[in-house]
């Protein structure tokens, strides 16, 4: 099946279209198009994702990133008779209700009504069999575009509507890279563990089948993407600070080895008895590290380049032994056959790399999304969206009313 996927949960507008084939024993993924504009330039200068400056960003991209993502997929079709379909919308009952409905469904976004109602008019109902969309979480203005927007177009083209949580397709960006052959599948062996790491998440969700998941451990503060935008804005880094201390930190590593430092940081809840992560006090070290290379006398030089460097690779080591320890011992104490990762903060090169070994190292296989799909994208929506509607947890076009954007849903 085709699906069409939204994603607005925050400051990435990004649709795609994918087909998907194989259930849920065997599922087998392919890209047909991936279109994603990041609000990253937009939100630099405020140093965070203000939500109302991405609520105006997506509803400016949506309709136009809809139109380069048919294209692409070879499904955006000129109606020729166009002329006769815009007389039926004019005059025909049911296409006055039709209009009357979208204009209520996006009657928080009332800019997009005319042009949304105008490429309508003029092109052919795609070759989808479903849409999906983020229902959450994230930030609740950004949500809420992308909802009206896919109720928008399961109404007018009259197809089956999935609602998605942002973290589920997280966890299941990764399965584009399973390796499929004509004499073999290779899947995803259960019981397996997933760890989320983003900027709004750190979490080990046990995963006893495809939606079947249970939360055993996560932060009690912050999570691993925030620490590294925070740590960042105390270091005088630009946002996101996550990309910007791992260039650093790895300037560092080419010329020094660690764990020897001058500026050692603890690794916080590495012995306690649960799974839980805690990131505040690593970052509180970091602040009162660079508040005491100020103030000292001897420190004539202050924060000079190298000392940023070292202090970064410090801080990713401390990350990446905290997130290794916990999970290491979520696998040893559940059975767990495969380690999902998944969130934006995977993209990182260092996490990526020691996490593989653990390939080898305990004998399991190891997930790690693309780079590219780490990061908020619409693919993994698509894949999530897919589980889903195998799932029948799907909605026809006229029961969508009631979905409601959730920036706190949990998996």
């Amino acid at each position: 099946m085709k699906i069409l996927a939204i994603e607005t949960s925050c400051d990435e507008t990004a649709i795609s279209i994918i087909e998907a084939k194989g259930g849920l024993k065997k599922p087998q993924f392919k890209i047909l198009a991936d279109t994603v504009i990041s609000q990253i330039n937009i939100h630099k200068e405020y140093g965070g994702v203000f939500p109302a400056l991405a609520k105006r960003e997506h509803v400016k991209n949506l309709l136009p990133i809809l139109g380069e993502t048919l294209k692409k997929a070879k499904m955006l079709s000129f109606e020729k008779n166009h002329k006769t379909q815009i007389t039926n919308y004019k005059q025909n009952t049911k296409y006055k209700t039709q209009i009357t409905k979208i204009k209520k469904i996006l009657e928080r976004e009332v800019e997009m009504v005319e042009p949304l109602l105008d490429f309508l008019k003029n092109n052919k109902i795609p070759k989808i069999d479903a849409i999906a969309v983020t229902q959450g979480p994230g930030l609740e203005p950004a949500l809420w575009t992308g909802i009206n927007f896919a109720k928008a177009l399961a109404l007018a083209w009259d197809k089956p509507f999935i609602p998605v949580n942002h973290m589920e397709g997280h966890l299941v960006a990764s399965l584009l890279k399973l390796k499929v052959t004509s004499s073999k599948y290779k899947g995803v062996e259960f019981p397996a563990l997933g760890l989320l790491i983003s900027g709004g998440h750190t979490e080990l969700i046990m995963v006893k089948d495809w939606m079947d998941y249970k939360l055993i451990g996560q932060t009690r503060d912050d999570a691993v993407g925030e620490a590294y935008d925070k740590v960042a804005r105390m270091l005088g880094l630009p946002y996101p600070g996550g990309p910007e201390i791992s260039k650093l930190s790895e300037e560092f590593s080419k010329n020094y080895s660690l764990p020897t430092t001058h500026y050692p940081l603890p690794r916080p809840m590495l012995h306690t008895n649960d799974f839980d992560f805690s990131f505040s006090g690593l970052k509180t070290a970091v602040l009162y590290t660079v508040k005491n290379i100020k103030n000292h006398a001897y420190r004539q030089a202050g924060m000079t380049p190298e000392i940023k460097k070292e202090i970064c690779a410090e801080f990713e080591n401390a990350v990446v032994d905290v997130l290794l320890f916990k999970t290491k011992k979520a696998v040893a104490k559940n059975n767990i056959k495969t380690l999902i990762l998944g969130g934006g903060v995977t993209a990182n090169k260092k996490i990526r790399k020691e996490f593989k070994k653990l390939e080898k190292e305990l004998g399991i296989d190891v997930l790690v999304p693309d780079a590219k799909h780490s990061t908020d994208n619409a693919v993994m929506i698509g894949i999530a969206g897919y589980f889903r509607y195998l799932d029948n947890k799907v909605l026809l076009p006229n029961k969508t009313a009631k979905i409601r954007a959730e920036g706190n849903l949990a998996l």
